[in-house]
């Protein structure tokens, strides 16, 4: 079962999150079939997501994150909520790219040069929304950007997806670590060597390591306390009630020029491939 861990440490200083995520990953690739380094890109977008929508405090917020580069995978997205459900999709899930001098999939080169937007919905009139360059493009150190410079907290985020031989996802998660404005100095020069010591989160996760215990290791010497665990999976709450109003917010030509083509039409949900099929009857109930 995929699940979250959150814990402070320090007395408060340091908040931190852990995810496994491996079903949620690969839900995500059955769902899109994508190829192994789609399967890692949007792996790692929605392990980071699932961690950043527990982090929002209401019942109805909802999260969005969108890497939108010039890289041949034509953008990631995902969204999250704060009871720990989150769905995603690539632009194309098919994209196959030589892997990177370190013999890695080479999420960074299919992301490619462009913008994360973070958009949080919050119930306001108008949700939050906010931009930063794409530095990397390998997801993690990104969100570390974008916390630091929209967010003005200093974060760790390691995110990390392993896959298998024969193209399965084998390990999947991540952790995000930051510091609270008060965290003294001592504190974080330790958490620094603490980081600087660790391989890579899938390294962790294949010797059989637990989100507690990766947050043990992170955060080694620190007092941690564990104080919520909390379920999560990917989820889409798309129906053909819902397909059918989007439908209905077309403009009444494009509504017209579908009735009286006569035919039934199929659409499909972005975020998990569901295919929805509408005869001229239901578009003809749409008619303004």
């Amino acid at each position: 079962m995929d699940y979250i861990i959150r814990a402070t440490a320090a007395e408060g200083q340091i908040r931190a999150f852990a995810i496994t995520s491996k079903d949620i990953v690969e839900t995500a690739r059955k769902h899109h079939n994508t190829s192994p380094v789609a399967t890692a890109a949007l792996g790692r977008l929605l392990s980071g997501g699932a961690m950043m929508g527990v982090m929002m405090k209401g019942e109805q917020d909802k999260l969005t994150l969108m890497m939108k580069g010039d890289g041949p995978i034509n953008g990631v997205t995902v969204t999250a909520d704060s009871k720990g459900n989150v769905k995603g999709y690539v632009g194309n899930p098919n994209v196959i790219i030589p892997a990177n001098f370190a013999g890695k999939l080479d999420v960074g080169a299919a992301i490619g040069y462009g913008t994360l937007t973070v958009i949080k919905d919050m119930g306001m009139k108008e949700p939050y929304s906010s931009q930063v360059p794409l530095g990397t493009s390998e997801v993690a150190e990104d969100l570390t950007y974008y916390f630091a410079s929209s967010e003005q907290v200093p974060s760790a985020v390691a995110l990390g997806v392993l896959m298998s031989k024969d193209n399965t996802v084998k390990q999947a998660g991540g952790f995000i670590i930051q510091l609270m404005p008060f965290a003294e100095e001592k504190t974080i020069a330790f958490l620094e060597e603490n980081i600087a010591k660790i391989t890579s989160v899938t390294d962790m996760l294949e010797k059989g390591m637990t989100p507690e215990d990766i947050l043990m290791e992170v955060l080694g010497g620190f007092g941690v306390e564990f104080t919520d665990k909390i379920e999560t999976k990917f989820y889409c709450n798309c129906s053909k009630e819902r397909v059918l109003k989007a439908l209905a917010s077309l403009n009444q030509r494009d509504l017209d020029d579908l009735v009286n083509g006569g035919e039934s039409i199929e659409v499909k949900c972005d975020f998990c491939n569901t295919a929805y099929h509408f005869s001229a009857g239901d578009l003809k109930s749409l008619g303004r």
